[in-house]
């Protein structure tokens, strides 16, 4: 017996039309779009492995095929690969929420987990938006010097301060140093001409750490402000500490800091310009993970970006990785708002 236009089940296009119109519904118009293509490339797929969406049942929807999906997306860039697998999940959980094929989500999941790539991350905007903030008040070194004080010394000391300050958290933010190793360095670790420095980092290892042009900058007008101090020192330069204190306890004497000091820099200028709530949320390895995201932001390269924060192994560095559904469907807008229909 043949089944009857009432009982036949819709087909694989009929329950992509369904999904697409239930997220026009609820999403905005630049997602439906991005998934009405991403949907699109779908339907192409199945038409290329002998599978018509307009004529087969949905009951044909497998894992499977998700799975050969899945290895097709691999010719696309890691990040086009996350956005148009963002669609395909979801109608996958839709067909399945809708009891129209028998799926495991459990399934999905693992396949997605073993054999999609990861694309560069970014901070959560709020966090972005934190050192954005602190990162701008402390470029202009006025801000940080306080009012003027009766005590020559202690107000040389305050202005010597405010220069180290800015100049120790710039670095910390561009080089993606651990607060001991910052604190640590002397004036000849940094070769000047190449921008870098030779560092025995964690684990007792050589390593190479890179200077941005900022960072390079604020160091120079910190250390021309310290010129008399340490030329006063009878040691050489390069022996010196690249960050001292400047404190009565120190006088005249070139001392470098502690990573008490460090910590206690980040708590005070944070508490200046972000406020109390924030002392103890951003901290010296909150720098360093703004250096890790920012360079997986730039470059999407978990490998360039496993190798700037000297982690041994990649899994660390994805710690630092994740992304929203807001911002997948923002890049995926982004990707394909200007593309034809």
């Amino acid at each position: 017996m043949t089944e009857t236009s009432e009982t036949k089940s819709p087909t694989i296009a009929d329950v992509i039309s369904q999904y697409l119109r239930m997220i026009e519904g609820a999403r905005s118009a630049s997602t439906h779009l991005a998934y009405r293509k991403s949907l699109l490339i779908f339907t192409n797929f199945l038409s290329e492995i002998a599978i018509d969406a307009s004529t087969a049942p949905i009951e044909n929807l497998s894992e499977n095929l998700f799975a050969k999906f899945l290895e097709r997306l691999h010719g696309y860039a890691p990040k086009t690969e996350q956005l148009h697998l963002q669609a395909v999940k979801g109608f996958y959980l839709y067909v399945d929420s809708e009891k129209l094929a028998r799926l495991s989500q459990s399934r999905l999941t693992i396949l997605i987990r073993q054999r999609s790539r990861k694309p560069g991350k970014r901070l959560p905007q709020s966090e972005d938006r934190y050192f954005e903030i602190l990162l701008k008040n402390i470029q202009d070194v006025q801000n940080l010097i306080p009012s003027a004080s009766a005590d020559e010394a202690e107000a040389t000391n305050a202005k010597l301060r405010a220069y180290r300050d800015r100049a120790f958290l710039i670095t910390l933010a561009d080089t993606g140093f651990r607060v001991h190793e910052a604190c640590n360095l002397r004036r000849g670790d940094i070769d000047w001409n190449e921008g870098r420095a030779i560092i025995i980092g964690k684990g007792d290892k050589e390593a190479v750490v890179r200077f941005t042009t900022r960072s390079m900058r604020v160091i120079k007008e910190y250390l021309a402000q310290r010129a008399e101090l340490d030329g006063s020192s009878g040691r050489s330069l390069s022996s010196l500490p690249l960050f001292a204190r400047h404190d009565k306890g120190a006088g005249k004497r070139v001392v470098p800091i502690t990573t008490t000091t460090g910590r206690n820099i980040v708590r005070e200028r944070v508490e200046q310009f972000l406020g109390k709530e924030l002392v103890g949320k951003i901290t010296p390895h909150s720098f360093r993970h703004y250096f890790v995201t920012a360079t997986l932001r730039g470059t999407g390269n978990l490998a360039i970006a496993k190798k700037l924060a000297r982690h041994e192994n990649i899994a660390v560095t994805e710690r630092y990785a994740h992304l929203t559904d807001e911002e997948l469907d923002k890049a995926y807008y982004d990707v394909f708002e200007n593309q034809t229909e």
